[in-house]
């Protein structure tokens, strides 16, 4: 049978346990409703923005291709990887990196092979995941969730667009979770450049609906919603990113609370086997005394 004493200390030390969990569970709910709310309102303003360029590119077939839809020979690569700078949410982070690791393998295997391909990595954690599995990042932001403003996510999605175009690299992709809801991330390999032609079905839709007046004209239009299409691309990425992030920990301190109770109760039932056996050894010892006394 455990010692009182153990189990009183076990007993105590999980539900100290159980107070951080709950706590915890509290904090990533209130964050998850702010970060929730911002993705929810960007991603209508973004897939309109898509759906124009969409229409525009597919109307500028005859004309020179804009440099950031250049496709090229597939020389070196870059992959954005995108996770969190705290830990305590489950899979979120494990999962983004399973995944670049797989891209490594796969996609990019003879890039890899040829050292080729270079990973940057917004977040710590996923940093840190990386470099134990033996991949160094070229670099390493762990400040844009500290301030997650669409003028810094400008900011890294301009230094990506200025590598892409003096030829640093031909392909670049974002690996990141996209929040669906609380309880459920998706993993996301999401190319970033170059721009992505429509495929053939999107052409025959939107050459159904070629009623658009241009001012100045459709490249000069084009030229600037580009470079914007691409910003709003990262930024919702990384609000994503976030907004799962809060959800995946809030999942995960649910459940460790959850388990800390179930825990307690088992626990408490050991406890009180243990006193009640050590209760009834001492009156057996009590009785004993007694009836060797009478003797």
């Amino acid at each position: 049978m455990a010692n009182l004493k153990e189990v009183r200390n076990r007993i105590a030390s999980v539900k100290s346990t159980k107070q951080i969990t709950s706590a915890m569970k509290l904090v990533a709910a209130a964050k998850l409703r702010r970060a929730q709310d911002a993705i929810t309102k960007m991603r209508p303003y973004a897939a309109k923005l898509h759906e124009i360029m969409g229409d525009l590119t597919v109307s500028m077939e005859d004309s020179n291709e804009h440099a950031f839809s250049d496709q090229r020979e597939l020389n070196k690569a870059l992959i954005v990887v995108v996770t969190s700078n705290r830990g305590l949410c489950g899979a979120f982070n494990a999962n983004v990196v399973k995944r670049v690791v797989n891209l490594l393998q796969t996609d990019f295997a003879q890039l890899h092979k040829e050292n080729n391909v270079s990973v940057v990595c917004y977040g710590k954690k996923g940093a840190d995941l990386l470099k134990s599995k033996g991949v160094a990042p070229k670099e390493i932001n762990v400040d844009i969730f500290n301030n997650l403003n669409f003028e810094n996510a400008s900011k890294l999605a301009e230094g990506l667009m200025a590598d892409y175009e003096k030829g640093a690299y031909d392909k670049i992709v974002l690996v990141y979770n996209r929040f669906k809801n609380v309880g459920v991330q998706v993993l996301e390999t999401e190319q970033f450049l170059p721009v992505e032609e429509k495929p053939a079905s999107d052409k025959t839709f939107h050459s159904a609906h070629p009623n658009y007046l241009f001012e100045p004209g459709k490249e000069e239009i084009l030229t600037e919603l580009i470079p914007k299409s691409l910003k709003i691309q990262l930024y919702k990425a990384l609000l994503d990113s976030n907004a799962a992030e809060h959800g995946a920990r809030m999942t995960a301190m649910h459940q460790a609370t959850e388990n800390a109770s179930d825990l307690l109760k088992e626990l408490n039932l050991t406890y009180n086997k243990a006193r009640q056996a050590a209760i009834t050894t001492e009156i057996l010892e009590i009785v004993s005394g007694a009836e060797a006394l009478k003797g």
